[in-house]
């Protein structure tokens, strides 16, 4: 743990460690806690497969395919990214290799690679990868759409947008473009009262965390820099990625080193060090643990204490 303000310790106790649950992914990402399940899900993006992780049982195949479900074998990063329970208790998952948000027509219990489209299209053109998403209380889902499932990447023939944008897709349906300007959007969040949506920018060259004011009806407006981490970079494996925000309003994000905790004003709290890129983060029902994905492996760290 790296500590740079007595704040954190309120956050993550002075004798907090880092456990390693599971090993031998490509590239995991996504992790998601089913409390109904006592399960931890996450995704291994190259693998086209979600995984679930039970204490005492270790790790299952949990979903495969997870986000392409095309016919013809495809390389690059197919699978699913981001997963988030939506208003009901489904399971929603940004899938690359599909292009779209979806959700899991099938039970927790027993799931089953059967999907519904929650949004594929904006203008009448398709996303390029949808990476990560968050739902508000009122069952809006947020989403950022970078071009890192595209399995040609930037240059990719069958990209259609020009944006890398971040939308909202509202309970009716309608899609909105909410921010048009950042280069590589990445994960995304909520402060607790749901006025303030971070999003973080995976540019190495722009490695930043922005965040914008959320008006009552969904607009976004007022885009400001909450922390850089740019000259970061070149020392430290990992870029801006996942976040998870607590409901102290501090955030836990992924970037360069590790987990970095930021306060809602942008202060850099501390860095929860990985080792090696981390690329998203969740808390438990009770936000006393927080589960880390980096690179081949998902971390576990005892916060304690419960919801602040």
């Amino acid at each position: 743990m790296e500590r740079l303000s007595p704040v954190l310790d309120a956050l993550v106790p002075p004798d907090a460690a880092i456990d390693v649950i599971a090993t031998g992914f490509e590239w995991a990402e996504g992790p998601l806690w089913l409390e109904s399940e006592q399960t931890l899900v996450f995704s291994d993006v190259p693998a086209n497969t979600v995984f679930a992780w039970r204490e005492g049982e270790g790790v299952t195949e949990w979903l495969k395919p997870s986000g392409y479900t095309g016919d013809r074998p495809r390389g690059g990063e197919p699978g699913a990214n981001g997963l988030a329970l939506d208003s009901e208790g489904r399971l929603l998952l940004a899938q690359h290799g599909d292009r779209q948000v979806a959700r899991l027509a099938a039970s927790l219990a027993e799931p089953r690679p059967v999907f519904e489209t929650v949004a594929s299209h904006f203008r009448g053109k398709r996303f390029n990868s949808p990476n990560d998403l968050t739902v508000d209380s009122a069952g809006n889902v947020w989403f950022t759409d970078p071009p890192y499932g595209l399995e040609g990447g930037v240059d990719d023939p069958a990209r259609e947008l020009d944006t890398f944008g971040v939308y909202r897709v509202a309970t009716d349906g309608t899609v909105t473009l909410v921010v048009d300007d950042l280069s590589r959007p990445n994960g995304i969040g909520l402060s607790p009262d749901e006025a303030t949506l971070y999003v973080a920018n995976s540019d190495p060259e722009r490695a930043v965390w922005m965040a914008y004011d959320v008006a009552g009806d969904g607009s976004v407006s007022g885009g400001r820099l909450l922390f850089d981490a740019t000259t970061a970079v070149p020392d430290a494996p990992g870029l801006p990625d996942g976040l998870e925000v607590h409901p102290s309003g501090h955030l836990f994000a992924t970037g360069p080193g590790g987990v970095l905790v930021l306060s809602p004003a942008g202060d850099l709290l501390g860095r929860i060090v990985t080792g090696s890129a981390a690329a998203n983060v969740a808390f438990d029902a009770d936000h006393a643990t927080l589960y880390v994905t980096a690179d081949d492996r998902v971390l576990r760290v005892r916060l304690g204490g419960g919801t602040r």
